[in-house]
Order: C-alpha cells, then sequence, then structure tokens
C-alpha cells in the first residue's frame, strides 16, 4: 500500500472528520461564550459588584512587585465562564431530553422456562 493511499484512509476516516467538525463548532461555540461572559455577563453583573466591593481595578492589584489581581482577574473570568456554560448546557440537555429506553420483552427461552416454572408449581 503507497504512502498516498495510506494518508487517504487515515484522513478520510470518521474519527478524524468528526474530530475536525468538533474543533471547528468548539472554537465558534467559544467564541459565543468569551462574547457572553464579556458583552452581557461582565457589564450587567461583574462590573457593578466590583464596583460595591471597590475593587474596579482588580487587574491592577499587587503586592511586593507580584501583580496578584491579574491571577484573580483571571479566576474569576474563568469562573464566570464556568458558570455560563454549565447554565447553557443544563438548557440544552433539557432541550434534547434522551429517548426513553424500552426494555426487551422477554426472549422466547425465557418463556419456555416460566412456562415450565409454573408447570412445576402447579404439579401435585
Amino acid at each position: 500500500m503507497g504512502l498516498v493511499q495510506e494518508f487517504k484512509d487515515f484522513a478520510i476516516k470518521g474519527n478524524v472528520v468528526d474530530l475536525a467538525v468538533a474543533v471547528i463548532i468548539g472554537g465558534a461555540f467559544g467564541k459565543i461564550v468569551s462574547s457572553f461572559v464579556e458583552d452581557v455577563i461582565t457589564p450587567l453583573l461583574l462590573n457593578p459588584a466590583l464596583k460595591a466591593a471597590g475593587a474596579e481595578n482588580i487587574s491592577k492589584l499587587a503586592w511586593n512587585g507580584v501583580t496578584y489581581g491579574n491571577f484573580l482577574a483571571a479566576v474569576i473570568n474563568f469562573l464566570c465562564i464556568a458558570i455560563v456554560l454549565f447554565i447553557m448546557i443544563k438548557g440544552i440537555n433539557k432541550i434534547h431530553k434522551p429517548a426513553a429506553v424500552v426494555a426487551p420483552g422477554p426472549t422466547e427461552d425465557q418463556k419456555l422456562l416460566t412456562e415450565i416454572r409454573d408447570l412445576l408449581k402447579n404439579r401435585p
């Protein structure tokens, strides 16, 4: 098998194509979540909360040259994104309820064994 044919087999496999689609959609979804957090959540909730706490410029906080404010801002940003993602995925999961799993009925062997058991119970 030639190198070109091996590459075709590798590149056309369903797993590689599915992964490529997932990466592209994940990037687009990441932009949606980032925009939602930066353009909606931060102005409506986070900025007023930081102003009330007196920490509008949290990223500029420093102690002995260590700018721990940047770290705190990154942690707060991560928590906001995680909460928003959790709420969005929870809502999506409610929309896409899994179909009820129907238990399969008894097999022919099980039916036959049930009949034999019932006959043996009724014997004197």
